[in-house]
């Protein structure tokens, strides 16, 4: 038995056993504990330190461990609160729900998130003990990141290393970043469909996003340099590499238009980076957009939260000129630094061949499942459309006509397949109902058995159901 059941049975009989017992009652001690449930000092010391975080138990040191006095819930009104809050500034904009779409159970096409298969978990693992083991791990690191981290941003992304920010994950980076640049009650532009984090955090910064349409070569130039002139926009976030949700890459000829129009406009742009190593085996992907521009108008945040795993939330923002110390200013007042050990955990990720081994075994499986996922939507749903991905980790999904995408998720759900509806990724009105579905978290031999399943949601769904039964009246 490991230790970590073992301290999970005894901290389960201690619980029963302060349940059942008087306040103040005093437990046997560690020894007897011991003998009692046949387990080592050790475990009995982490299951009491288990019940004591829970409240449930009090040590005083020289008496023992006693029961701790028991406090009834409070169930005070907080209607006030409903008052005293008034309208809230949070806009998640389906982020939330995106987010928790990766905890559900059965066949899982709605994540962001590689599945535990291919994250760094192990190399993670090993990476952390030597970092914590270093004489410095635990001081406060300089506020723009470790020089060692920064350099290995630089050196992959051909940037100088002092135009090199760390920050705690591209969510945080794209809300420091928007924050720094445009005050509330600006527009801001939206390459559409987009990623519903970066919408989150305009709409909570008090910003209104304006989407640009997309095609399968990026957004449209035409309609970008109309939009900068409807709105005088100063801002323009796009994803041109692998693009969440169509898994599309910005058209090389495309490149240089759409930083001419920003710069006759005079805005930034900020490229969100996500998939910069979610490329598919065999092919690269284009260099970032910073590469091509010599005034400082690229913004790009470059993270390392999908290649990796979800919880180690480090990221870079490359800037130029004041803007840069803009966003530097924003990020110390929005957590002053990234952890010391969480960025000495990367540096010993990357330095090593671990990294290497990742990037290969990620995108060779990324490859497949894309393959998997594209032939199965075609064979079980050749009545919807999509753009084929060219990387990345999903593919957008547009249903077929008069589909209403909220019931077919809930009947995908009901069978046991978990997608993302469409209107988290847009701005607006849709013109046609859409789902996301990500191959991150999911086995490629598992995707045509979700696929299938999938269908079967769209074909029972009632809307569809009522359109099939008119359609057959009307023959």
């Amino acid at each position: 038995m490991s230790n970590d059941s073992s301290t999970d049975r005894v901290a389960a009989e201690l619980r029963q056993l302060a349940d059942a017992g008087a306040v103040g009652q005093q437990l046997p001690s560690t020894r007897a504990l011991q003998a009692r449930f046949g387990v080592g000092p050790v475990t009995v010391q982490r299951a009491l330190g288990r019940l004591v975080s829970e409240g449930r138990l009090v040590t005083r040191p020289g008496s023992g461990t006693f029961i701790a006095a028991r406090r009834a819930p409070r169930a005070g009104d907080t209607d006030w609160q409903q008052v005293a809050l008034g309208p809230s500034p949070v806009h998640p904009s389906g982020i939330d729900r995106v987010v928790h779409l990766a905890a559900a159970p059965g066949y899982q096409l709605g994540a962001g998130y590689l599945d535990a298969g291919l994250r760094a978990d192990t190399k993670l693992a090993t990476a952390i003990s030597r970092a914590a083991r270093r004489p410095d791990a635990w001081a406060s690191p300089p506020a723009g990141g470790l020089p060692e981290l920064r350099s290995w941003f630089g050196r992959q992304l051909g940037a100088d290393p002092d135009h090199v920010l760390i920050a705690s994950g591209s969510q945080s980076a794209l809300s420091a970043t928007m924050r720094a640049i445009l005050p509330a009650g600006h527009p801001v532009l939206f390459a559409a469909p987009c990623y519903p984090g970066a919408l989150g955090a305009a709409r909570s910064a008090g910003l209104t996003p304006i989407p640009v349409p997309c095609d399968a070569d990026g957004i449209r130039p035409d309609l970008l340099r109309d939009a900068f002139t409807r709105t005088s926009a100063r801002l323009l976030v796009i994803q041109p590499t692998y693009t969440n949700p169509t898994g599309t890459v910005l058209a090389a000829d495309r490149r240089g238009e759409v930083l001419d129009i920003c710069r006759v406009a005079g805005a930034f742009v900020v490229e969100d980076d996500y998939a910069r190593w979610l490329g598919f085996a065999g092919e690269q992907p284009p260099p970032p957009l910073f590469v091509d521009d010599d005034r400082g108008q690229v913004i790009t945040i470059v993270s390392l939260t999908k290649i990796l795993a979800p919880s180690l939330r480090v990221s870079a923002v490359i800037a130029r000129g004041p803007v840069l110390g803009r966003i530097a200013a924003m990020r110390i007042v929005d957590d002053f630094f990234v952890s010391r050990p969480l960025q000495h955990t990367v540096i010993e990720l990357v330095s090593g061949p671990g990294w290497a081994a990742q990037l290969r075994t990620v995108s060779v499986a990324l490859r497949a499942r894309s393959t998997a996922l594209v032939a199965a939507v075609t064979r079980e749903l050749p009545e919807c459309s999509f753009a084929r991905p060219s990387g990345g980790i999903s593919l957008f999904l547009r249903l077929s006509a008069g589909a209403d995408e909220l019931a077919v998720v809930a009947a995908a759900a009901r069978l046991g397949v978990t997608v993302a509806p469409g209107q988290y990724f847009t701005i607006g009105e849709q013109e046609a109902a859409h789902l996301r579905l990500s191959y991150a978290g999911i086995r490629a031999e598992d995707i045509p058995t979700a696929v299938a399943l999938l269908a079967q949601a769209l074909h029972e769904s009632p809307v569809q159901s009522i359109q099939t039964s008119q359609t057959a009246q009307t023959r």
